[in-house]
């Protein structure tokens, strides 16, 4: 567990704006150049015809209200007219292109994201809230798509309009132009100022905003017990509390995004003022033709938009570069479990287990297994046994390896597993917790995540030896009907059987179970016993079991105390020997069982 610290811990990044930009158009550029090179080039059209509509302004104003050449005005009327209906084609085209494109990307990012949060280990899981983790890739996963849409047409329609109207600008009044532009830089430093406040206050507003979605999720998922403890009003202050801190931080980010609006606007009304001043001056005392400073009005009111988009720009990019680092911290997490650059298959003959002195703890501080060793001889039953606490379940879950011991070996047959395939080795296991879950589908579905490639008459005979498929045909479509979200239709008994039914169907040489029963009535658990005997015969099975009915039929039954290894043997020499730790919790169940985790 050494390696705790510097995996699977995503750290608060300091990039740029300009690494988060080369990164995406790295990953995504080459992929999407040819949709990118054609929106963009209906944006170009986009920009050509608006400061066609600022230039043609002189000839509206000179030819046809003041020189009154009747002859010109349909062929200007004609070209205006044109020009709207391509910019408006354009401007269809280049947003169904860049929405397609975005849209993709999202898809994209979403499978990878999910692809690399299967790769990451059981403990990363653990540590982070599932709700907030889920809620944080919901609010976050456009980021990477804004980033490349709102640098497409802040540079391709914005820029391009900007430099076709001052462009229209220069050719109708040079000396003035070159005044409208030189009162610019300090409108460019205010939003600069404005870009780095919003940075910080952007991503404590997206993990608030997180933790908000998380709390309601948790509360959603967990509603029985709120409404059995009377919850509601704690839980309601607290939400109400991270709610309050949310909303405080969003109207932060609010009056920092607008603060660029009195800027723009004042710096708009001032030089579109000055300008109408000088024009009308000019047209008065000059007695010069108002055609050209009408067509220059026009280019400026004109290029107001998109100015001030691109002065924006940077405060949107820094919103959408702050989603998207928060993704790319999930994507850049490693594994703590990446399979060896040696890894082989594993290969399985008697499929025995064996402890070697291991050593475990969830974290440095502490330490749950003291040099655990046994050995779980192939084809037999090895049973768990010891007060909560004692490190049964850890156990279980080092076999798969949810968790590598920071000490000692665990073999199968011979292989020391830390050297084999997770999948060759997972793909040897079937496991059963003492919670059972199920996915969203039908019942079918669910017993079927146990091998995929299940007939539905091998799935219908694991439910037969796990006795569930006289309820599943009770069911209103019997083995299509819908579990419900975790199964919340069904009993805890028959989720418990189903559960077991995946573990049956998966046919695996080694078979582990977590309390299997626990969740079962006396009934049920009978019928259920039948099973899993039947399931045991020829495996390897390591049960942790509460109730004497395992617990003496196992080949060898090991008594754990505070993470060590107590006494083995079978349940007639435990249950002989004078103040033993197996003795003692026998006799405390008895007749009815053992005591369990």
């Amino acid at each position: 567990m050494t390696d705790k610290s510097r995996t699977e811990h995503p750290s608060v990044s300091s990039d740029t704006i300009t690494s988060v930009l080369k990164r995406v158009i790295a990953e995504n550029g080459r992929e999407y150049i040819r949709g990118y090179l054609l929106a963009i080039l209906c944006l170009g059209i986009i920009a050509g015809t608006t400061a066609y509509a600022a230039w043609i302004m002189e000839s509206v104003v000179n030819e046809a209200f003041a020189n009154k050449r009747a002859d010109l005005v349909l062929i200007i009327c004609g070209s205006i007219f044109a020009a709207f209906v391509l910019r408006g084609f354009a401007t269809y085209f280049q947003a169904v292109i860049l929405s397609k494109i975005g849209n993709n990307i999202v898809a994209r990012y979403q499978r990878r994201l999910f692809s690399h949060l299967m790769a990451l280990s059981v403990s990363y899981f653990n540590e982070s809230r599932s709700a907030y983790l889920a809620a944080k890739i919901n609010q976050n996963i456009s980021g990477i798509r804004d980033v490349l849409n709102m640098t497409v047409t802040s540079l391709a329609r914005d820029l391009l309009t900007l430099l076709a109207l001052v462009g229209v600008m220069l050719s109708k009044d040079w000396l003035l132009t070159l005044i409208v532009f030189a009162v610019a830089p300090p409108l460019l430093l205010g939003l600069r100022y404005v870009s780095k406040r919003l940075r910080a206050a952007t991503r404590e507003s997206v993990e608030l905003n997180s933790h908000v979605l998380g709390a309601m999720q948790e509360t959603v998922q967990g509603i029985t017990i709120v409404k059995a403890f009377t919850m509601e009003n704690q839980l309601k202050e607290k939400v109400e509390s991270i709610i309050e801190r949310a909303e405080n931080r969003s109207n932060r980010i609010a009056r920092l995004t607008e603060r660029t609006a009195p800027m723009s606007e004042s710096f708009a009304g001032f030089t579109i003022a000055g300008v109408l001043a000088y024009a009308a001056f000019r047209s008065i005392y000059g007695g010069i033709l108002p055609g050209a400073f009408f067509s220059f009005v026009t280019a400026l009111l004109m290029a107001y938009d998109p100015a001030k988009r691109l002065a924006r720009l940077q405060v949107s990019l820094e919103r959408a570069a702050v989603n998207a680092r928060m993704i790319y911290e999930i994507l850049d997490l490693k594994p703590r479990q990446a399979d060896r650059a040696d890894a082989q298959p594993l290969a399985i003959t008697d499929a025995a287990i064996t402890f070697r002195n291991v050593r475990f703890g969830y974290s440095e501080s502490e330490t749950i297994l003291k040099g655990v060793s046994f050995t779980a001889e192939g084809g037999r039953t090895t049973a768990l046994v010891g007060p909560s606490g004692a490190g049964k379940s850890t156990i279980i879950s080092l076999i798969p390896r949810f968790y590598d011991p920071a000490d000692g070996e665990i073999l199968i047959d011979g292989q020391d597993i830390a050297h084999v395939t997770k999948q060759s080795l997972r793909n040897a296991i079937a496991y059963v917790s003492q919670q059972p879950y199920l996915f969203e589908g039908t019942i079918r579905d669910n017993i079927r995540y146990g091998r995929p490639d299940a007939t539905d008459a091998e799935i219908e005979e694991a439910a037969r030896h796990a006795y569930a498929h006289d309820f599943i045909l009770a069911q209103p479509l019997g083995y299509d009907t819908p579990v419900g979200e975790n199964g919340v239709t069904l009993s805890g008994g028959q989720r418990q059987r189903l559960s077991i039914a995946r573990a049956l169907v998966r046919n695996a040489p080694i078979l582990l179970l977590d309390e299997a029963t626990s969740a079962l009535d006396t009934e049920s658990e009978q019928a259920v016993q039948k099973a899993l005997d039947e399931a045991m015969s020829g495996r390897t099975v390591v049960v942790i079991a509460h109730r004497l009915s395992t617990v003496v039929r196992a080949d060898k039954i090991i008594a754990m105390q505070d993470g060590m290894v107590i006494e083995e043997g079978t349940h007639e020499d435990l249950a002989a020997r004078e103040n033993g730790l197996y003795a003692r919790l026998n006799n405390l169940q008895a007749p009815a069982g053992l005591t369990g985790k």
